[in-house]
């Protein structure tokens, strides 16, 4: 039933409000209809920006209108597609506010579902994974983000506790793997369920993926400690590690950005990010130190 605010209808690529096209219609305060196309940027009124996005119309205003008819309100509109449209992922939502310079208040409800354009059919989402995506962003926010930096620190900063560090490091590192494969599997679980078209996240996984591999056939390949290769061993070891667990620190972010996280996912690991970071940065130090005094004590022969 509506009296008054805001309608709108969004084409998405992925089932997601965040990346977003919509057209959105009211009726004015002076009774006017108005229907614009907003860009949905993100989940705040500033990042809904109108008269962007990637709907391609017309631009007659006879090709668009609203109409309130017994309490009901009605949005028309024409659109071009360069393809064929099949299943299209569809996303709506309404606000109880008229727009003030065309900004949108937050929304009061919201539905999605996929159209099928070539049978006229639609099924309720429902089919959106949201659990699959869930448990795609934990386990590899905990496998990469939480068990892998903990046994890079532990080899580190702990050798002296000799051979605890290799026994916790090689058994956290590979838990971590085994985690964050799972966590790569329910990612292409994801994929192949919505299609999403993120290829920057995508290409950072396989990336990180296959230095994780790396990693393990390191363990399996690794020289005797008096071999001549095992310098050339170490270089590697060290900083494929170092360069995987850089790259899916920025691909969690990355992750969180593009999946429309709320603000606990955002705290959270901001909070285990900057805890690890300065735990480096203070273990970093005590060792360059012990390395000095170490170094300054040894008398010269």
């Amino acid at each position: 039933m509506y009296s008054t605010g805001w309608v709108g209808m969004g084409f998405s690529r992925d089932g997601l409000m965040i990346g977003s096209s919509a057209m959105v219609g009211w009726i004015g305060k002076k009774g006017l209809p108005h229907i614009r196309q907003f860009a949905l940027r993100g989940k705040s009124s500033s990042k809904v920006v109108v008269d962007r996005g990637f709907l391609v119309s017309n631009d007659n205003d006879h090709d668009h209108t609203v109409v309130v008819q017994q309490a009901k309100i009605y949005l028309a509109f024409q659109l071009k597609f360069s393809y064929r449209l099949t299943h299209q992922h569809i996303i709506m939502a309404f606000g109880n506010s008229i727009p003030v310079k065309n900004k949108l208040t937050m929304h009061q409800g919201k539905t999605s579902f996929t159209f099928d354009f070539t049978t006229g059919r639609a099924s309720v989402d429902g089919s959106f994974p949201y659990g699959l995506r869930r448990a795609h962003g934990a386990l590899n926010v905990f496998a990469w983000g939480v068990l892998m930096p903990v046994g890079a620190i532990l080899a580190r900063y702990f050798r002296r506790v000799d051979p605890l560090w290799f026994y916790l490091h090689v058994g956290i590192q590979f838990v971590g793997f085994i985690i964050g494969l799972a966590g790569v599997v329910a990612g292409v679980a994801l994929y192949s369920k919505i299609q999403a078209d993120i290829p920057a996240h995508r290409g950072l996984g396989i990336f990180v993926l296959f230095l994780g591999i790396l990693q393990i056939l390191a363990f399996f390949l690794r020289p005797n400690a008096d071999s001549k290769y095992r310098k050339y061993w170490n270089w590697y070891h060290h900083w494929a590690g170092r360069l995987a667990l850089f790259f899916a620190s920025v691909n969690i972010v990355l992750g969180i950005h593009v999946g429309g996280a709320d603000n606990s996912w955002k705290i959270g690991y901001g909070f285990n990010l900057a805890v690890i970071l300065v735990a480096v940065v203070a273990l970093e130090f005590m060792l360059w130190t012990r390395w000095s005094k170490n170094s300054t004590s040894t008398p010269t022969y």
